[in-house]
């Protein structure tokens, strides 16, 4: 892990939060997010014991990532509230909550309690060389019971 100039960390942060935000508005993350990531970026996450996810290369991670595993998550948002760079070891760890846009029928938000958030490696050029995203999934899971109870739960996912 390289050193960079602080203040150009905090434009790639800058950066990547209003195509997070894009992202969110249309529903489409490869396209908004996609071009974040180095050829040869890797974006992770777990859902449990022996259930790694790893994209590997920008295509996997725009196809698969950000495309399949988002089908059914266009009604989402994850507004980060709190992000932490490090120039020296060129990391950021951005936290970040999970919400379903549409309302309960006593007009709550569906939100995910719990620690959820991405830790990336900075390539420079304003790129990420890694993602990984970290999210507490008994609340997840919680949340999705209750959508489904609902009868709201998008079959896609």
């Amino acid at each position: 892990m390289a050193p960079f100039p602080r203040e150009e960390m905090e434009e790639m942060v800058q950066r990547w939060l209003d195509a997070n935000r894009d992202a969110e508005r249309d529903g489409d993350w490869a396209k908004h997010l996609g071009a974040f990531y180095t050829e040869d970026a890797e974006y992770r996450w777990n859902m449990g014991q022996n259930r790694e996810f790893v994209a590997k290369g920008r295509h996997e991670i725009c196809h698969v990532a950000l495309g399949y595993h988002m089908k059914g998550f266009e009604k989402w948002s994850y507004p980060y509230h709190d992000i932490i760079i490090d120039e020296k070891r060129g990391t950021v760890i951005g936290f970040y909550h999970q919400i379903y846009n549409d309302a309960r029928e006593d007009g709550a938000s569906f939100v995910l309690d719990g620690v959820s958030g991405s830790w990336f490696e900075y390539a420079g050029n304003y790129k990420w060389k890694w993602e990984r995203d970290f999210f507490d999934v008994g609340n997840i899971s919680s949340v999705i019971f209750d959508m489904a109870g609902a009868g709201i739960f998008d079959p896609t996912v």
